[in-house]
């Protein structure tokens, strides 16, 4: 058995999600980076200092990096190709820093990279995004493949599609895992499974059932949340803190609003001001928002805040039209909100976000963090730092921990089994020549 650990440099690490599942599938993370202080924080604290770099990857020359690495890993930020983002598009900087991952990836000729990221990456710009991303690393010599992998359907209690991204430049087939888990076999009275749903019966047999909400937190259900870590069933618990805003209503508008009519009538005004929406984001201290005001293109306009509208109006001189529109506000019930969401039990849960945690099903609060970082089958020993709204914004970011690790196996044995050929090659070629 090959015990050789192969070396791992990690891009937009965040806490550590991804490393962590390379690390248990036998690899040494030897540089890892993110600019978010409190998951350096949060890195640091559970991996070691030594190898991780606060900053902005853009401004990290490459020869900063160590060389000789076997792998490069990144979840480059997701948050401009979202699904969940309808103002995506080609111009948003965001959508662009897999270069740097290209960059690192063409600088440093690692034998295979992995990049991860969300599954609305495949539909933008009608599939032409994926494949200019999956061109820019052909053309630098990897072997390049993609799939959309969903989390549950490897152990972990969470229902999570993402797209990971695999290259290599030894001339293999780039491996994904083989799935474990699937939907339990339902069974009539007479204990047969149904006619119609004998063909799904027959191809998940062989897979363990889905790990249901409920087995993986419901130990911590009646478990009182509180800062500090404590012992639970001899584990010590750490971050099972958690938000209590689970209240059914919310400050909304108070008449309808038709949002095309409303960017029509302020870049009217605008233009009739002659003043830029460079000046305007200036103006207000934004980047890239209040262009957004003046704009129906694609769904993609918004209506300001009510104290931005006033300001707005200050600025541009603009009559009376909409100002009862806009800025009147009411109590309202929230109806079908995410943000209302009650998790589910007796199956994977949902995605777990970046922001407002669902609702446990106990009604009294939301998931903790814990309850998040289990479903992301972070370990318990795993601890996160920060306030609770970083945390959660933290685990919501993550690779989970085992989708990560089986996905480094993969990779792993795809080296080795390489590394193995070449190896009997130069013997068979030592012979031949002797």
């Amino acid at each position: 058995m090959n015990d050789k650990k192969y070396k791992v440099v990690s891009l937009f690490a965040g806490a550590g999600g991804m490393d962590l599942g390379f690390k248990n599938a036998g690899f040494d993370i030897v540089w890892a980076n993110d600019f978010n202080q409190y998951a350096v924080e949060t890195y640091k604290h559970n991996f070691g200092s030594d190898h991780v770099v606060l900053g902005d990857i853009t401004q990290v020359p490459s020869s900063d990096i160590p060389d000789g690495v076997d792998v490069v890993i990144g979840g480059f930020p997701c948050q401009g190709f979202s699904v969940a983002n309808t103002r995506r598009n080609m111009e948003d900087k965001r959508n662009f820093l897999y270069l740097e991952l290209l960059r690192v990836v063409r600088d440093k000729q690692p034998k295979f990279f992995v990049a991860e990221n969300v599954k609305g990456l495949l539909s933008m710009g009608k599939g032409q995004v994926i494949e200019l991303i999956k061109s820019d690393f052909e053309k630098i010599g990897y072997k390049v493949d993609y799939k959309v992998l969903n989390s549950a359907d490897y152990g972990v209690p969470q229902a999570r599609e993402r797209v990971i991204i695999m290259g290599n430049r030894l001339g293999l087939e780039n491996v994904f895992p083989v799935e474990t888990h699937g939907p339990a076999i339902q069974e009539d009275e007479t204990g047969q499974v149904e006619a119609d749903l004998f063909k799904e019966a027959e191809t998940q047999k062989n897979l363990i059932p889905y790990i249901t909400v409920e087995e993986a937190i419901g130990h911590l259900s009646d478990v009182r949340t509180r800062n500090e870590p404590f012992v639970f069933n001899g584990q010590t618990i750490f971050n099972h803190v958690a938000a209590e805003n689970v209240s059914d209503k919310f400050w909304g508008r108070k008449h309808k609003v038709n949002q095309e009519e409303v960017c029509d009538y302020l870049k009217y005004w605008r233009e009739k001001a002659m003043i830029s929406v460079k000046k305007i984001d200036e103006h207000f201290g934004y980047r890239h928002t209040a262009g957004h005001w003046f704009r129906k293109d694609n769904k993609s306009g918004s209506i300001p805040k009510p104290e931005d509208w006033w300001v707005l109006k200050k600025l541009l001189k603009f009559d009376d039209t909409f100002d009862k529109q806009v800025t009147e506000f009411i109590e309202k019930e929230i109806k079908f909100e995410q943000s209302l969401r009650i998790t589910n039990w007796d199956r994977p849960s949902d995605t777990i976000t970046a922001s407002q945690p669902e609702i446990h099903v106990n009604k009294k609060r939301r998931l903790s963090v814990r309850e998040c970082a289990i479903l992301q089958s972070f370990p318990n020993d795993f601890e996160f730092l920060g306030s609770m709204n970083a945390m959660y914004t933290q685990v919501g970011n993550a690779v989970p921990v085992l989708l990560a690790e089986k996905i480094g196996l993969c990779v792993r044995d795809s080296i080795l089994q390489h590394m193995h050929k070449a190896k009997e090659d130069a013997n068979e070629l030592l012979v031949v020549n002797s």
